[in-house]
């Protein structure tokens, strides 16, 4: 059994650390009857090499048709005996599965996720339903306009490979064979920065020695280097007949590790937090320009944005992206004290809610190791929301006032770019 190090963080936070680099994080949520885990697997899509877009999804997808002592069938069954509420998906940095269940269900389930990462069947006689599945969340990703717009703005806003999509391209997908997957699972299925949450009512002396016997003889392989291009930021059009027009704008901002990432976040929802906030009451409400409109905070580990979106027809698009960008612009000029307040009530309602949630703080304590290697308490994000004032998030405006817009828009007809947002790398 591999030795570890063990790391109480909080009464009721733990860590641990495999020799092999695998991470464990715990939170005791006694309160609760139900337990949640999240598995980060470092294969994500960013992994995938550029004619073979779309692997890492088509990888996830095969590694659940059967492993260990099952087959694909008896996979879902056992799972569904547990009552497992169960999750895959595949982002930039990785793949990841999840499952909610009754607390005393952790133990078995664990045993056949261990399975399904370090055993897994990838069954040809399923490799075609596999792609076809594959095939069809690339066609269903072409169907759903927005979706196709935001995917276009943080490829432009980051490059490839980190602002590629998770689902690849047709051609990509239909070219990948089996020995494609075996190779993606084999190099990227390992334990270096692989992270396991788990949180809700827990026995953590159990469940450490539980994980230790599944995952601590696990042994790792060198990970290979990512290769990245120059992000192309600038304006895109997408010409499509229609009488809307999807409008997606981005503009750099600090990442999550960063020390001013709450002053971020606290002037973005002012920006968009609710129905009380900039983009909703001007662009929405006072104009009547379209029928929604958002913008939210975005994050690798190293770098981060600003994204935003709003629908509208295609008569009121150029004045919908011109209020826009103008009110971007106009966030450099500060916010207000009752603004301020509203979004501190919002934000305060949601981690309320996350300590009712096993399977939310399980995905929130798994995501903090990712970006802090530390786990914060839900008390030390409050503390943080609440020293935040109007006169700190302005001076983080004056410093890194939005500017330097990406856009990219899908409608009838481009659009004419307001100032601020480069037309150097249209197309």
């Amino acid at each position: 059994m591999s030795p570890v190090k063990e790391q109480i963080v909080a009464e009721n936070i733990f860590t641990e650390h495999l020799d092999n680099g695998m991470t464990i994080v715990a939170e005791s949520m006694d309160w609760l009857e139900s337990v949640a885990f999240s598995l980060l697997v470092p294969a994500g899509c960013s992994r995938d090499a550029h004619h073979l877009a779309g692997l890492a999804n088509f990888s996830c997808e095969m590694v659940q048709r059967g492993c260990g002592s099952r087959d694909s069938r008896q996979f879902i069954e056992d799972l569904d005996n547990l009552g497992v509420e169960r999750s895959a998906n595949v982002s930039t940095v990785h793949t990841s599965f999840g499952g909610a269940m009754v607390a005393d269900k952790i133990y078995e389930a664990l045993a056949i996720y261990c399975d399904l990462i370090r055993r897994p069947h990838l069954p040809e006689d399923q490799f075609e339903d596999g792609r076809l599945v594959c095939l069809q969340e690339i066609q269903s990703a072409e169907d759903d306009l927005p979706q196709k717009v935001m995917q276009e703005v943080r490829r432009r806003q980051y490059g490839e490979p980190f602002g590629r999509p998770a689902h690849g391209r047709l051609d990509c997908v239909q070219a990948i064979n089996g020995s494609d997957v075996q190779a993606f699972v084999t190099e990227n299925y390992q334990p270096q920065d692989c992270i396991l949450s788990v949180a809700g009512k827990i026995d953590w002396p159990r469940l450490r020695e539980h994980i230790q016997s599944l995952w601590g003889d696990w042994q790792p392989v060198p990970l290979a280097a990512i290769q990245e291009q120059t992000p192309l930021y600038g304006y895109r059009h997408f010409n499509h007949d229609s009488t809307q027009t999807h409008l997606g704008i981005s503009y750099s901002s600090v990442p999550y590790p960063d020390d001013d990432y709450y002053q971020a976040r606290g002037a973005v929802g002012v920006l968009s937090d609710g129905m009380s906030s900039r983009l909703f009451t001007e662009v929405r409400e006072n104009r009547g320009l379209c029928y929604t409109v958002f913008a939210s905070c975005h994050s690798l580990r190293n770098r981060g944005c600003v994204v935003c979106y709003s629908g509208t027809t295609t008569d009121r698009a150029q004045e919908t992206l011109d209020v826009m960008v103008a009110e971007l612009k106009r966030l450099a000029d500060g916010i207000e004290v009752g603004e301020l307040r509203r979004l501190k009530a919002r934000i305060k309602s949601a981690l309320i809610m996350q300590q009712e949630s096993s399977a939310s703080r399980s995905s929130s304590i798994a995501a903090d190791w990712y970006f802090l290697q530390r786990v914060q308490t839900l008390d030390e994000i409050s503390q943080k929301i609440d020293v935040l004032s109007c006169e700190s998030i302005n001076e983080y405006l004056r410093k890194n006032p939005p500017g330097d817009f990406t856009v990219v828009t899908l409608g009838e007809q481009p659009l004419e770019m307001p100032v601020g947002v480069s037309t150097e790398n249209a197309r």
